[in-house]
């Protein structure tokens, strides 16, 4: 009898060391309850940034800079930014001018393992700051492979890029990826590699590490056509299916644009953000890009801008109310003022745009506001551009991808104006978390 008696405490001993385990794993995770978003049990409203490079930094080959990347980890928790959204990894082959590189995925299953040891390296190194990760796994644009690199495999040859084409012609050859199944099971075996990873640093499985926040399924993913549509979102709610089958711990996204990534299309966007699978929706945002300010008007245009920049998110939040699902605009630029690129020049017009976008996040949060987070683009940190026009081999990494100019969009650690605007909304973050 004593012998039962002592199994049974010995079980329950277990049991409770079990669950404290995993309460304590847990805690760290960023969940989603009734509709916004609760990191170690408190409400969770933030300013993030893009730091799409970090995992490039993170290495010890080509692009590795470990004192750099840990230096402007350093800077961004100074200020209070503790959430980064991520590029997994670049696709394809190398020595493409206007592509992001060393590239991870160099063909579907063979993969650069000092990208992959960045990765890693990054992981930890956020993990270590309480910092969380947005890692995006796809890109429908060229700058890092994406649908262009799938199509190719999948047998549908050389695909066109941009810069040789034009916008218009590319856009119609990547409407192909949308309905490519091929192309999909490529992507797929991509997604289970990278979820599947155990991270060699800290040892913790990817799907066990707090220090992810969630797994998106790619950068701005698009049909480029309305026929395209059901084919996108049926592609959609596959590639999420099989997210949460291989991680049931972290969060699930899109990475969508919103309206505009689905051809203009909210009913569509409202379907793909309300699969069971998609824990908060996304848009992102760009006045320059989208025509609502000019490059000789920038200042004189900022009313404009911020009038449809709200019109635009009250939209999405009218879905994200009756969907009962966060709302986070994880990218959104604006250029430095007179469209001047260089370290050091004036950005008042881009300070009052952020100041704006700002303001509306947690706006009517004791009453159920959705808007609960944001990822301005980009995070140039402490980097000295070599090239302005474009980015070459060799160069320090900025927040504008390599086909963009170095500045357009960057927030650099000396931009002091940008960087006392991106405090004071911590600071009021923080005030909303209590």
């Amino acid at each position: 009898m004593k012998r039962i008696k002592l199994f049974r405490i010995i079980v329950l001993m277990a049991c409770v060391v079990a669950c404290a385990n995993k309460a304590t794993q847990e805690s760290g995770f960023v969940k989603v309850v009734n509709g916004h978003f609760v990191k170690d049990g408190k409400p969770y409203y933030y300013v993030g940034t893009n730091f799409w490079y970090g995992a490039i930094l993170g290495s010890e080959g080509q692009g590795g800079d470990r004192e750099r990347l840990c230096r402007e980890l350093d800077k961004m928790k100074e200020m209070g930014i503790d959430n980064l959204r991520i590029l997994v990894g670049s696709d394809g082959e190398r020595g493409v001018t206007t592509k992001v590189e060393p590239t991870l995925q160099v063909k579907p299953g063979v993969y650069n393992d000092t990208i992959l040891a960045g990765l890693d390296y990054l992981l930890q190194e956020m993990g270590k700051r309480q910092m969380v990760a947005v890692l995006y796994l796809n890109n429908s644009w060229e700058w890092s492979g994406g649908y262009g690199f799938y199509l190719e495999h999948a047998g549908e040859g050389k695909q066109p890029r941009p810069d040789d084409v034009g916008y218009p012609a590319f856009m119609e050859a990547m409407s192909k990826y949308a309905a490519n199944e091929k192309a999909h099971q490529l992507f797929y075996d991509y997604v289970k590699f990278i979820i599947g990873r155990t991270n060699r640093y800290t040892g913790v499985a990817y799907k066990d590490d707090p220090a992810i926040m969630s797994w998106q399924i790619g950068n701005e993913p698009r049909a480029f056509s309305k026929e395209a549509l059901p084919a996108f979102e049926k592609w959609l709610g596959e590639a999420s299916a099989l997210i949460r089958s291989l991680d049931p711990n972290h969060l699930i996204s899109i990475g969508s644009e919103g309206a505009w990534g689905c051809e203009g299309d909210f009913d569509c966007w409202e379907r793909i953000s309300a699969d069971k699978n998609i824990d908060y929706a996304n848009i992102h945002l760009w006045p320059y890009n989208w025509g609502w300010a000019k490059q000789d008007s920038l200042i004189e245009n900022l009313p404009r801008a911020k009038e449809n920049t709200k019109a635009y998110i009250d939209r999405h939040l009218d879905i994200c109310a009756k969907i009962k699902k966060p709302l986070v605009m994880e990218e959104f630029g604006y250029p430095r003022d007179d469209f001047k690129f260089g370290l050091g020049t004036p950005t008042k017009g881009r300070d009052g745009f952020y100041e704006y976008v700002f303001s509306l996040v947690g706006d009517n949060a004791e009453q159920g506001g959705y808007f609960a987070g944001c990822n301005f683009w980009g995070w140039g940190g402490f980097a000295q551009p070599k090239h302005e026009e474009q980015w070459q081999v060799g160069d320090d990494y900025t927040g504008d991808p390599a086909q963009e100019a170095q500045g357009l969009n960057s927030v650099f650690a000396g931009d002091t104006s940008t960087l006392n605007v991106i405090k004071a909304q911590v600071e009021r973050m923080n005030r909303l978390a209590k």
